[in-house]
């Protein structure tokens, strides 16, 4: 049952391994053509299986920011996993060990918590072990095939490349902006905030990890004020 249970996790995490493949060649790119060494890249992906918080990661790492600006920054872009583990620790089944929960909750992220949370029985530590191995293999293949492409591409191809994560991201938030006032307001308002703390004299002068931090509180903050989540939405 654990072997069957093991191999369905392994076919459910297939789907998520190849995306995660083309998506880590462009963190893999952009990391080593800013300075960082291929094993360390590597190495960061290894670890972390976060996209966003790896990227302004390894941004305030080039740029000499100290722990507690890294710390932060990582915490607020990763906050959404503490509820997605949370959803995820009332599935799982009750003979798992705390290890075994500890090993399952490295691998929380959009997608693994989405198929997860379909699955009608419970998660045996054999699935989630499937379905998480998978997602690491792509992740971190990815990275790496990215990060020794560097040396093989032409120069002109390789910056371009190193703008595919931004693009991917730009296409994530106009469909829902489209859609959704609230989406497009938050959106308009990150990017004034950004201007801001780029060119305003007094406001550039602030990190961009602390930029990251103060920008991502204050627009969550008052988009949660204009636009609360109602009741029957919830429901």
């Amino acid at each position: 049952m654990k072997k069957e249970e093991f191999l369905q996790g392994i076919r459910d995490g297939i789907p998520i391994c190849l995306g995660y493949f083309s998506v880590s060649m462009a963190f893999g790119l952009t990391s080593v053509l800013s300075g960082l060494p291929i094993w360390a890249t590597v190495l960061i992906s290894l670890t972390n299986l976060t996209s966003a918080g790896q990227f302004a990661g390894v941004n305030l790492l080039l740029v000499h920011g100290n722990m507690i600006e890294l710390a932060l920054t990582t915490l607020i872009i990763n906050i959404r996993y503490f509820l997605m583990s949370l959803s995820v620790s009332q599935k799982v089944e009750s003979k798992m060990t705390l290890k075994e929960r500890f090993a399952v909750s490295f691998g929380i992220t959009d997608e693994i918590f989405a198929v997860s949370m379909q699955r009608k029985e419970n998660l045996t530590s054999s699935y989630m072990a499937g379905l998480i191995l998978m997602p690491v293999i792509g992740w971190t293949g990815g990275t790496l095939t990215g990060a020794v492409a560097t040396s093989i591409m032409p120069e002109v191809l390789s910056s371009a490349m190193g703008i595919a994560l931004y693009g991917m991201f730009i296409a994530i938030i106009i469909p829902p902006a489209r859609e959704h006032k609230n989406v497009l307001f938050a959106v308009m308002l990150a990017i004034l905030f950004s201007l801001a703390f780029a060119y305003v004299p007094g406001l550039k002068k602030c990190s961009g990890g602390w930029s990251i931090i103060i920008i991502t509180l204050i627009v969550s903050a008052v988009a949660a004020a204009l636009f609360p989540v109602e009741e029957e939405e919830e429901k």
